[in-house]
């Protein structure tokens, strides 16, 4: 996926892994994501993004 970047750099969590996850188990919330995902749980920097990804997914 040329698109692919890693948005969570501590954990090495790319946006593919999110997208997926977020598809996959119905995810509404930056903290759903963590749990799934392991991303945003470490430094929190990326939580934002990851909450932009949620909003473009679930339409918001």
């Amino acid at each position: 996926m040329d698109d692919d970047k890693m948005i969570c750099t501590c954990m090495e969590v790319y946006k593919s892994t999110i997208v997926k996850a977020i598809k996959e188990n119905g995810l509404k919330t930056v903290e759903e994501v963590g749990q799934i995902t392991e991303a945003g749980t470490v430094c929190g920097q990326c939580q934002d993004e990851i909450q932009i990804i949620l909003d473009e997914i679930n339409g918001k």
